[in-house]
């Protein structure tokens, strides 16, 4: 309960402290996102703050791949604590991915993404038959979305969640996520 609170403290301390600057001329933060998801007995709730890299690779035919950082916290949700139906537990995530879009030139209309990135749980997930014996994992997605011209982003991707194999049991956790995002 302790780590849970001082993720969640932390996390809310990194947030105020970069507010004020994603208002400045050289913002560190221009987009902010809101991901609802769920899996086998599980759902996740996300707020994340993103930095786009300003980049453009393989520019050809109106498109290209760029990227950005995400930084997130989010909270799970187990209903099947121990493998008990019914029993729940309650994880605090905080995480930092490099993300990778192939995407038009304009920056709206269609995009594809994929990110893999880093991520500390409050403790370690124990739930329906699926156990995650280190709190440190890895988080990979692939997603596809649609950015509209007044700068909201709406998306949907799968992701998946485990420590890479350096430590048994690895079960993972899977997630299908919806997001909506804003620039600003």
């Amino acid at each position: 309960m302790l780590n849970m609170k001082l993720c969640a403290s932390l996390a809310t301390l990194a947030v105020m402290a970069a507010a004020p600057c994603a208002f400045a001329s050289d913002k560190l933060i221009d987009h902010a996102s809101l991901e609802v998801g769920g899996g086998a007995k599980v759902q996740m709730v996300r707020f994340g703050v993103q930095k786009d890299w300003s980049q453009r690779w393989f520019q050809s035919n109106g498109t290209h791949i760029s990227g950005y950082w995400d930084a997130s916290i989010a909270q799970w949700r187990g209903n099947a604590y121990q493998n008990v139906d019914g029993q729940h537990q309650n994880i605090t995530n905080i995480g930092f991915t490099p993300v990778f879009r192939f995407q038009a030139d304009d920056l709206t209309g269609w995009y594809g993404e994929a990110g893999i990135g880093l991520n500390l749980l409050s403790k370690r997930y124990d739930n329906d038959s699926n156990y995650l014996s280190t709190a440190f994992q890895f988080g990979d997605h692939i997603g596809t979305g649609y950015v509209f011209a007044n700068g909201w982003d709406v998306g949907m991707k799968i992701q998946h969640f485990s420590n890479g194999g350096y430590k048994k049991p690895n079960s993972g956790v899977n997630f299908l996520v919806l997001k909506a995002s804003r620039t600003f």
